[in-house]
């Protein structure tokens, strides 16, 4: 499924905001408190991905080697097993535990590249679909990640990413899968925020991203939106607020926010390095940095900031 009601909630918010942003910061927080609406994500009875967990990559079109490790850093950074200071990538995933069913840990199994572009540099669902079943396995999620010059239905206009399942090729069961695509070329400011000026509201100025690379580090908050999304919601009748066509997810229904204190068109207070000035909120392994959203946490009701 894909999750646009995110983009459009985001940018419902961010006009409010700019139709009505007042001149001091105090009234502005104010004004974003009165906005905000409660949450209640309910769960559906429907079965949730669990246990260990395999990422399985299909880089679609052209990815550099580092822009690789970045993505593949990240996804081993949320096993518990890897040690990384506090906050980290790990106790980021670990909220998801507190949905029903327990641990799920998740491991990146193989890598396929399709540099050349098999099916073109512009792509339907249905040839994302076909792209993520090339890895037909169940007990994963089979993630295809777009480069910077391949366009996707959707992409840019309502969604960044998607989720969904679909049949193995045997019929005898559903395998999850997931896509994000790189930005940077295409549309920063609205996949790549808060890296990138916004499209829509306050122009306030961007953050450095962590690892030096606007596009990916964009996809990782993407990557982190579907895969919460996924293990909570893999079969449509999960976790999820709203209806079943356009649901808030894990992530999801936490628009925007990424530190304590977030507002439309603010992500929060997070931190920054003193050296690079990036933004960050998670340590990951290999002294990997990374900007991750906030999560609904169902124990606490709310949406769940690591700083």
């Amino acid at each position: 499924m894909a999750f646009s009601t995110f983009f459009l909630l985001l940018l419902i918010l961010l006009f409010t905001t700019f139709l009505t942003e007042p001149t001091t910061a105090s009234s502005r927080k104010l004004t974003a408190l009165v906005q905000e609406q409660p949450l209640k994500m309910k769960y559906h009875n429907g079965a949730l991905l669990k246990g260990n967990i395999t990422i399985n990559l299909v880089w679609y079109g052209t990815f550099t080697s580092t822009q690789r490790s970045i993505i593949v850093d990240y996804l081993n950074s949320l096993n518990s097993g890897h040690s990384a200071p506090s906050p980290s990538a790990a106790s980021w995933w670990k909220t998801t535990e507190n949905y029903h069913g327990g641990v799920s840990t998740v491991v990146v199994g193989t890598q396929t590249l399709d540099e050349k572009y098999s099916l073109g540099k512009s792509l339907k669902t249905s040839q994302l679909i076909l792209l993520a079943s090339k890895v037909n396995k169940l007990s994963s999620i089979n993630v295809v990640l777009t480069a910077k010059d391949v366009s996707v239905d959707g992409f840019c206009m309502n969604r960044c990413g998607t989720h969904g399942s679909t049949r193995v090729k045997s019929g005898s069961g559903r395998f999850a899968y997931a896509w994000v695509g790189n930005s940077e070329s295409l549309c920063p400011g609205m996949c790549a925020w808060p890296f990138h000026q916004p499209i829509y509201g306050p122009q306030t100025a961007p953050l450095v991203s962590p690892n030096g690379d606007v596009g990916v580090d964009g996809m990782i908050i993407n990557l982190g939106t579907v895969l919460a999304g996924t293990v909570t919601n893999p079969f449509n009748n999960g976790y999820f607020q709203g209806p079943v066509t356009a649901p808030l997810e894990a992530v999801s229904a936490c628009t925007g926010v990424f530190g304590s204190g977030a507002y439309p068109g603010y992500p929060g207070n997070v931190l920054v390095d003193k050296s690079s000035g990036a933004s960050y909120n998670a340590h990951g392994e290999k002294g990997r940095k990374f900007l991750l959203p906030a999560m609904w946490d169902p124990k606490a009701s709310k949406c769940a900031t690591l700083v």
